[in-house]
């Protein structure tokens, strides 16, 4: 081989058959070790020494021996290839224990309510996994993004994404602290909330305010929009939560971000019912093919925990099937 010419990587099969037979000092036993026949393991090291110009082997019908330029090769491939067989041996250790780097793209609050609470017993059972959580209140692409899964809501999945739920079916609950009410009075419908200041929230990814989503009581189906009105809008979950406990406003959200602030009574759920349930927040990841170990460790440990959030909602644990 000419110096100057390329390295080809079709040459990696027969050097590492090479590096066999050198270990081995026999083709039988290194054909054996490969998988390969005899003959087939001769002809791969012809066509490494006539690529590489030079002779590797001294072969008698008896004894075989290295070249000068054969232990010399040899001596370079043996910690490559001992490094690459470490590396395969690692890779297949790790298929069953659950280690490395999990990245999980959500929002915020899904973070607050889904994930951190548990952070403690997840580390305790997997001691090998780390956890990048990487806070999205958009609708980013976790392939994009480099992530193992992402957690969203039903409704907000992409195309294509094997799904499981992790939560009960959730409902949006609107909700003001007992000071507004002490001073506002308390709205029983939607078209009341008219007269009441109402906080908005702007989605990050469309920019536009979300419309507060209603279901007429006895009219299963019959759904409809409301706008809010009111003074103060943000594009921060938790901001506009701090604004309804400072009674500036009427606020709608998720029931499972409110939960601990009901049952204290900080806030008080206003018109239940007109709200309807609807499928919750579900883990997804790109594939269920060859799944690692670390996302399935995920998502067995979020399965498990789904009935202590029904618990807490007072819901039934019941939650649509996996989707795809």
């Amino acid at each position: 081989m000419n110096p100057a010419t390329p390295f080809s990587p079709a040459l990696l099969p027969h050097l590492a058959g090479f590096a066999h037979i050198a270990h081995h000092r026999s083709f039988t036993r290194a054909a054996e070790e490969l998988g390969i026949s005899r003959p087939a393991l001769s002809q791969n090291l012809k066509t490494l020494e006539r690529q590489l110009g030079v002779r590797l082997l001294h072969r008698t019908t008896r004894e075989m021996s290295l070249t000068e330029e054969g232990q010399r090769l040899f001596d370079a491939l043996r910690p490559s290839l001992g490094t690459i067989e470490a590396a395969v041996h690692n890779l297949r250790a790790s298929h069953d224990v659950p280690s490395g780097l999990l990245r999980i793209n959500t929002a915020r609050l899904t973070a607050k309510t889904l994930i951190e609470p548990y952070l403690p017993e997840f580390f305790a059972r997997y001691p090998e996994l780390r956890i990048e959580l990487v806070m999205d209140d958009g609708l980013s692409s976790i392939i994009a993004d480099g992530c193992d899964a992402g957690i969203r809501l039903g409704e907000r999945l992409a195309e294509g994404m094997i799904a499981v739920p992790v939560t009960p079916m959730l409902e949006m609950v609107v909700v003001a602290s007992p000071a507004y009410l002490a001073q506002h009075g308390t709205p029983t419908t939607p078209a009341e909330l008219a007269a009441h200041e109402c906080l908005g929230y702007r989605q990050t990814g469309s920019g536009g305010v979300y419309a507060w989503e209603f279901s007429t009581p006895g009219q299963p189906g019959h759904d409809f929009e409301v706008e809010p009105r009111g003074r103060y809008v943000t594009n921060d979950d938790e901001g506009m939560i701090r604004a309804a406990l400072q009674g500036l406003g009427v606020m709608q959200h998720i029931d499972l971000s409110l939960q601990p602030m009901l049952a204290d009574g900080r806030l008080v759920r206003l018109m239940p019912e007109w709200s309807a349930p609807f499928p919750g927040f579900y883990l997804y990841v790109p594939s269920r093919e060859q799944m690692p170990p670390r996302v399935r460790a995920l998502m067995e440990f979020l399965i498990e925990k789904r009935e202590g959030v029904a618990k807490a909602l007072g819901r039934a644990v019941q939650a649509p099937a996996t989707r795809r």
